[in-house]
């Protein structure tokens, strides 16, 4: 396997406080890893950060991902190039169909990519196998953006659109948060679905449960805007035996 992302000793400000302090994290083409940490740590920075979110300055450090400069690329560009973020705190847009919304970001991409786009046919046919997959009524394409969905229908609407973009970085910013035990399934089993040798992965995540279900290749410990300790699947078991105090502590 070769190295999709690479990140070196970054620093990044917010308002004058430093937040990531020498965040250094390679992931190879194919591989999940998550990264677990207490609150405050910088994980949510970080996806920021490589997502391109504004307010946010690299005071230092490098990002590159697929041997391109990432931090020279603005949002537009990391999309059409695979990028994806799905949001610990989905946004509403009201007045702007599902289907609609992801169906224009979908044709943006391929458009940027010189690909042709998706007529309304072609895109049904996808969205409706796509929805199938995560156990969505195809009413769901009609409804407004998030507008009056519950916790669960947020979160299976990220990972619609994340199938539907078919991303080759994908960063999941505490996806399993709110959910109940049987739609952490579905979003996972959804997930999962995705994996690929072309998918690189970014869980962030505070709970092992949904790393059950994902089993992420490798496992980072975030703490005071360093990574501080790296593992395996194991290290989640630790992780819920010592505390991240614990393994701070030792690492």
């Amino acid at each position: 396997m070769t190295i999709a992302l690479e990140i070196k000793d970054l620093h990044v400000e917010i308002s004058d406080k430093e937040i990531l302090k020498g965040v250094s994290l390679n992931i190879e083409h194919g591989e999940m890893a998550a990264i677990m940490g207490p609150n405050g740590a910088g994980k949510s920075t970080l996806a920021s950060v490589l997502a391109g979110k504004e307010g946010y300055t690299i005071t230092s450090g490098s990002i590159k991902y697929l041997g391109k400069n990432l931090l020279d690329m603005p949002i537009d560009e990391r999309a059409a190039a695979g990028v994806f973020l799905a949001f610990q705190y989905p946004v509403e847009i009201p007045g702007v169909a599902t289907s609609a919304f992801v169906r224009t970001a979908l044709n943006a991409q391929r458009r940027h990519r010189g690909e042709s786009e998706l007529d309304g046919i072609e895109f049904l046919k996808l969205a409706r196998e796509k929805a199938k997959e995560l156990e969505m009524s195809e009413d769901f394409f009609q409804r407004e953006v998030n507008v009056g969905f519950s916790g669960g229908e947020k979160k299976r609407a990220e990972i619609f659109q994340m199938s539907m973009l078919s991303p080759t970085l994908a960063i999941l910013d505490e996806t399993d948060s709110g959910l109940d035990i049987d739609t952490l399934k579905i979003v996972a089993a959804g997930i999962n679905n995705l994996r690929s040798d072309k998918l690189c992965g970014i869980v962030i995540t505070h709970y092992q449960r949904l790393l059950e279900h994902l089993k992420p290749d490798t496992i980072h410990i975030l703490a005071d805007g360093k990574i501080v300790k790296t593992g395996d699947k194991s290290l989640a078991i630790l992780l819920e035996e010592k505390g991240y105090q614990g393994i701070i502590e030792a690492a």
